[in-house]
């Protein structure tokens, strides 16, 4: 466990590699340093060259320690959620000791049983969070530790990923020189960290506009309760722009972020730039409208995307409203013009630390803020899920155990069409089903009249 009052929180994107030093002094959590460095060796969040990422990982701590002048050790890194699966877990052991005092041994016990079920071969834990201990029969205890009683039950959800991605992400951690805290699931740890109290109670949807994926969540009485991946985002929108302007990715990049908003409505047609043009010498001109009309046309179809799966749980008129954040969400106008899209109730994160004043620090800085939250209770139940991995360190439960409920497993989907709830989730809103169908912007309504021009009569 780290003691020290420093977390690293450690953002592995399909574009950039973010770091983020925090230390936490009593309720305060402050920034000491960041790092930032372009992502090697990823392919849509996920890792399949662990030299090369390794190396832009260690390229990004150096940054950041040489910010902050602090060693970095280990680090806290963020899961995407990619084939995430849930599982409802109970535990149940019996108090060893003859005082019958609660300690964080039973507590590790506890969580030992939890997850002593024979899970997939292909899976692994991410995450136990546990949403209440049971004392004797007594429930709705958060933190049993010191507690009197002969009998623990724990009742949690873990989260689930891929081995392989857990592996891959875990090797390039130790290639990097680093020591691997723990995992944590990036839309839970986002969700619950940036929202206030309000939206996590009464229910939010946060849109993660990353580069290489867009991850659409609800956040329900503080739970992650949905959860849906559309496998594009910002990388698309530059590929959009070099293929339409046949000009190299590096310079479409380059473009999008000098000269590209998210709404062409608010741009200028007289606002004119050079663009460089594969296998012509003399660069043409363009202008922002034009640019921006071929941004809008694949943001617009990733928000339509993100409607099918939240319309099947009811999510569209969740109290929170949409909470957008990520780097591809730092285009101008990038709420505006979600506003055309899914309503009015729209607004950006933005992290207000002095030196990540841009939204695409968002999961790196909540990944450190998720962890230096966690209660003792719950640093014992990470360690148990760590120790998992070290076939030295883990003690499979003892005939402490008396008895165990069945788990259910509940996957989210990574398709760009449709997407599972978790727990079968559907909001229950007594203001009934407001929107149906996402609003047509300018790329829909195009697409549209060419519709109706070949409409058989």
């Amino acid at each position: 466990m780290n003691n020290s009052g420093v977390t690293v929180g450690l953002d592995i994107g399909t574009t950039s590699i973010k770091v983020v030093i925090a230390q936490t002094t009593g309720n305060q959590f402050n920034v000491i340093g960041a790092g930032n460095a372009p992502s090697r060796g990823l392919h849509k969040g996920v890792i399949v060259d662990i030299d090369a990422t390794a190396g832009a990982i260690r390229e990004a701590i150096d940054q950041a320690q040489e910010k902050a002048n602090f060693q970095i050790n280990e680090v806290v890194a963020g899961v995407p959620a990619n084939q995430i699966e849930m599982l409802h877990v109970d535990g149940l052991v019996s108090i060893a000791n003859q005082n019958k005092r609660i300690t964080y041994e039973d507590v590790q016990h506890v969580a030992q049983q939890a997850l002593s079920n024979s899970l997939p071969s292909d899976r692994d834990v991410i995450d136990l969070i546990a949403e209440e201990f049971s004392v004797d029969g007594f429930d709705g205890i958060k933190d049993p530790h010191e507690m009197i009683g002969v009998r623990l039950e724990m009742h949690g959800t873990a989260y689930l990923g891929p081995t392989k991605i857990l592996d891959n992400t875990r090797m390039a951690i130790q290639k990097a020189g680093l020591t691997l805290r723990e995992f944590v699931l990036a839309p839970l740890a986002v969700g619950t960290s940036i929202l206030n109290d309000g939206e996590q109670d009464f229910g939010t949807v946060l849109i993660d506009l990353g580069g290489g994926q867009t991850t659409t969540s609800i956040i329900h009485d503080r739970k992650l309760k949905f959860n849906s991946v559309d496998l594009e985002g910002g990388d698309n929108v530059t590929r959009d722009i070099s293929t339409v302007l046949s000009t190299s990715y590096a310079n479409a990049e380059k473009l999008k972020r000098d000269y590209g908003f998210a709404d062409p409505t608010q741009t200028n047609v007289k606002n004119e730039f050079a663009v460089e043009v594969v296998g012509d010498a003399t660069p043409r001109t363009a202008n922002e409208h034009y640019l921006s009309e071929i941004i809008a046309a694949r943001l617009e179809q990733i928000f339509t995307r993100t409607f099918e799966p939240l319309n099947t749980v009811n999510g569209l008129n969740m109290p929170g409203g949409f909470v957008l954040t990520g780097g591809n969400a730092a285009l101008p106008r990038m709420v505006d013009f979600a506003k055309t899209i899914l309503g009015e109730n729209v607004r950006l994160f933005v992290p207000d630390q002095i030196g990540l004043r841009h939204p695409s620090y968002t999961r790196a800085m909540a990944y450190a803020m998720f962890a230096s939250r966690e209660s003792m209770t719950q640093q014992v139940i990470k360690q148990v899920i760590m120790a998992r991995h070290d076939d030295t360190s883990y003690v499979q439960p003892t005939s402490q155990v008396t008895s165990q409920a069945p788990v259910t497993y509940i996957e989210t989907s990574e398709s760009n069409t449709q997407a599972q709830g978790f727990d079968e989730y559907h909001y229950n809103s007594n203001q009934g089903n407001q929107i149906e169908q996402p609003k047509k912007g300018f790329f829909g309504r195009w697409m549209q009249t060419i519709k109706n021009l070949f409409r058989e009569d």
